[in-house]
Parts: structure tokens; C-alpha cells; sequence
């Protein structure tokens, strides 16, 4: 469709300073343009009015996600633990040596999410697979592509 295009995905985040290192420091994102809110957007955001807010954008390679820094009110609920869960899942990465992608990620918050750690065979390598939980639990996966040298 024409007409269509795709702008950005929001996360609602407890710390933002801490979520702002974990996507940039972490996986590569660059800030883009930011904003301070108030409770001019009250009724757009679903919320009750005594709104302060500030809206982060950051972006990598054409993706823009924006971090939502609530002061008030302060954020609730918990991300899905699921990927059979309705709503967002998870965002996903296409990485280059995973060991040290992961080792980042969990120095700057993350939470391994052992169990999801697997490696599907195809001929001539394997995708090697990781779910982690960003500092606020969003499921973040890691896929790696490994060749086999031998072929």
C-alpha cells in the first residue's frame, strides 16, 4: 500500500538513562529526536492527566524505536515471557560473534533467558539462537548465522 509507511515502535521503559545505554551501547542504536510530554497528550496516550514524559527516539539500520520514560505515571504491568503471548514478543537481531553480543548486553542489564539458548542445523552450518530480557524484560533474540568452515 502506498499510502502506508512504517514509522516506529514504542517501549514503555522504568529507566530510561538505563534502557538508553542498553540499545545504544548495547546493540548499536544511534539517538534520534526526543521529546518532553505533557499532559497536552494525556487523552492520546490513555493516561490521567499529571503527565510528565519523555519520548526518545533511537534508530539502526531504517528501525526507529521509541523509549518511553515516564515520570508520571510511573510504568506498570510486565512485558510478555511468551512468544504464544498476544501483543509484541520480542525484537529480534541478526549478530556477529554472539558470545560477545550477549556478554554486552548482559553487562549493560540484560538477563539471559537460558532455556531459549538452541542451534538449528541447516547444511553447510547452524542459526544459533538466543532470547535475553532487556533491563525492563523485553525479549530481545539473538540469531547468529555459523558456517561450517569445512565446506
Amino acid at each position: 500500500m502506498a499510502n502506508v509507511s512504517v514509522s516506529h515502535l514504542g517501549l514503555c521503559v522504568s529507566d530510561l538513562e538505563a534502557s538508553l545505554r542498553f540499545y545504544t551501547q548495547g546493540l548499536g542504536f544511534e539517538l534520534a529526536e526526543g521529546y518532553d510530554v505533557g499532559d497536552e497528550v494525556a487523552h492520546t496516550l490513555e493516561v490521567e492527566p499529571g503527565v510528565v514524559l519523555r519520548s526518545q527516539m533511537v534508530q539502526k539500520d531504517g528501525m526507529k524505536v521509541e523509549l518511553l520514560g515516564w515520570t508520571s505515571p510511573r510504568p506498570f504491568g510486565a512485558p510478555s515471557t511468551s512468544r504464544g503471548q498476544l501483543g509484541l514478543t520480542h525484537l529480534s537481531f541478526t549478530v556477529v560473534d554472539m558470545d560477545a553480543v550477549e556478554q554486552r548486553l548482559v553487562a549493560l542489564g540484560a538477563t539471559v533467558v537460558e532455556s531459549t539458548r538452541t542451534s538449528i542445523p541447516f547444511p553447510g552450518g547452524c542459526m544459533k539462537l538466543l532470547f535475553l530480557a532487556d533491563p525492563d524484560g523485553t525479549r530481545v533474540e539473538l540469531m547468529e548465522t555459523v558456517l561450517d568452515p569445512a565446506e
